[in-house]
């Protein structure tokens, strides 16, 4: 009996494996299909993303208000004409202002009105011909040819319209001195740097001033020229940027001038009778 038992024992450990040997193989299959199915599934997910996102894209675009035009950068504005922006200032002096006769058919301009410290209007300025600029000749090499006349109104010493000081008096100088200084703030001398000529122009404004200040003096020449009409002496003297003169006249003024490719010698002088002739 034993030996049979033993004999059974052997018998069994000789049977082919059973089925169950077959699991590695088929858990590594398994594990392949569920990637497989995982990835397909991946695949969809972000493809059905991406269907879903442009629709969005496409709604939007048809629901969402274009975007406004950007707008377009205005044009710089031009600077108002010097007769437009100092038209009131000529109009409140308690004078008349003087330029140029008829005889002069040329383009007329105005300036600018200078007031005393209470505001008071005293003197002002009226262009003839080109409209003269500092560095005009030198950047463009073409002769600028213009006239400028300055009325002066007369004024005696006299207190400040608010009390607090006295204003000081005009004079056929103060005339000079307007005309002077106006002519250099329209020169630049030939091959000087810009940072020179600032020191250039003070040293020159003061000697404009001492110049205006003796009347009698060498520099100054007797020019007589018509003034409404009537010959009017005025002092006169030249230099290398134009010249510059001034008088007195009977109608409670002082006159000015300063010009340059012009000849100073042909021209009169006669009240404004109407100021939109300089707008």
């Amino acid at each position: 009996m034993e030996t049979t038992s033993s004999s059974r024992v052997g018998a069994q450990t000789a049977e082919a494996p059973a089925p169950a040997a077959e699991g590695p193989a088929q858990d590594a299959q398994d594990a392949q299909d569920a990637q497989d199915a995982q990835g397909a599934q991946d695949v969809q997910d972000v493809q059905d993303a991406q269907d879903a996102q442009g629709a969005q894209d496409v709604q939007d675009a048809k629901t969402t208000p274009a975007p406004a035009p950007a707008a377009q950068p205005q044009e710089a504005t031009a600077p108002v004409p010097a007769a437009r922006r100092t038209a009131d200032g000529f109009l409140a002096a308690d004078f008349p202002w003087y330029g140029l006769d008829g005889a002069f058919t040329g383009p007329r301009w105005l300036m600018q009105v200078g007031t005393a410290a209470d505001g008071t209007v005293e003197h002002g300025s009226t262009g003839h011909g080109d409209e003269p600029s500092a560095r005009g000749e030198i950047a463009t090499g073409e002769k600028e040819r213009f006239a400028v006349v300055i009325t002066v109104a007369d004024k005696s010493l006299r207190r400040s319209g608010d009390g607090t000081g006295t204003l000081e008096a005009t004079s056929v100088s103060s005339a000079a001195w307007l005309a002077g200084s106006g002519l250099l703030a329209y020169s630049w001398p030939g091959q000087m740097d810009h940072s020179l000529r600032s020191d250039w122009l003070d040293q020159q404004t003061e000697a404009a001033w001492e110049l205006a200040d003796d009347l009698a003096g060498p520099d100054w020449s007797t020019l007589s020229l018509p003034v409404d009409g009537e010959p009017t002496p005025f002092h006169y003297r030249e230099s290398e940027f134009g010249w510059v003169l001034a008088g007195s006249t009977g109608g409670g003024v002082h006159l000015g001038a300063y010009g340059r490719g012009m000849s100073a010698y042909g021209l009169a002088f006669s009240v404004i009778a109407d100021l939109a002739a300089y707008e």
